[in-house]
This record gives C-alpha cells, sequence and structure tokens, in this order.
C-alpha cells in the first residue's frame, strides 16, 4: 500500500559523496518505519547496504547496521518528524554503482495497516573512475 519516495542519488566522480533520502509514512505520527537501503549492480545480486532501526534502544540510540563494504564510508540516520531516512554515501568507489532501494516496514501492529515490506523506487547511484 506504501512505496516509499526515494530522492538524491546521480552521478560522481571516485572519492566523492552523495545523500539519497527516503521518505516513508505510515500515516501516523507515532508509527514510524524501520528503514533499509539496498543496492543492486546490473548482472548482480541485490545486497544489503544499511539499516536503521524506528525506535532507540535502552541505551538511548538508534540502532543501525552497516555491510562491510560501506562501514566507515557511509553513514545512515534518520529524521522521524519528516518520516525521512538519509544515506550519507562518502569516498564512493565505482563499485559502489548500483541501483539503491530503501525498503520500509513497521513493527507497530496491525491497526496500522500492514508492516511491509514496501520498497522505493529506486535511484541510480554512478561512482567514475
Amino acid at each position: 500500500q506504501v512505496q516509499p519516495v526515494q530522492s538524491g542519488g546521480g552521478s560522481v566522480q571516485a572519492g566523492g559523496s552523495l545523500r539519497l533520502s527516503c521518505e516513508a509514512s505510515s500515516g501516523y505520527s507515532y508509527c514510524v518505519y524501520d528503514i533499509s537501503w539496498y543496492r543492486q549492480a546490473p548482472g548482480k545480486e541485490r545486497e544489503f547496504v544499511s539499516s536503521i532501526d524506528s525506535e532507540a534502544s535502552g541505551d538511548g540510540e538508534i540502532n543501525t547496521r552497516y555491510a562491510d563494504f560501506v562501514k566507515g564510508r557511509f553513514t545512515i540516520s534518520r529524521d522521524n518528524a519528516k518520516h525521512t531516512t538519509y544515506l550519507e554515501m562518502n569516498s564512493l568507489k565505482p563499485e559502489d554503482t548500483a541501483m539503491y532501494y530503501c525498503k520500509a516496514s513497521h513493527r507497530c501492529g496491525s491497526f496500522f495497516g500492514p508492516p511491509g515490506p514496501f520498497w522505493g523506487q529506486g535511484t541510480q547511484v554512478t561512482v567514475s573512475p
């Protein structure tokens, strides 16, 4: 029922930076989506890039996860007031070239509708040597 709206992407030379955005709203300010980023290059399988939880853990921090190949280069963050998640991509490499997709799901309960996953339309990231 929900398709997250993505923005950002584009072409950049190796070593450059891009920021991707993913807006996903459940229609309820108190139901926030968990967001994951995936990417898929031509002829390759879709692979996990990063994720961020909808709520903070007991220590007050929102859990984030990164694939090894982006750790230290990419940063995921979110602004729940805007229902938007950002993926800041730094030190980009040619092998980062892919179509990037965000995936949204929630754990709010059935009252708030299907839990997903709901996929964004994708945005192309191209990194030249």
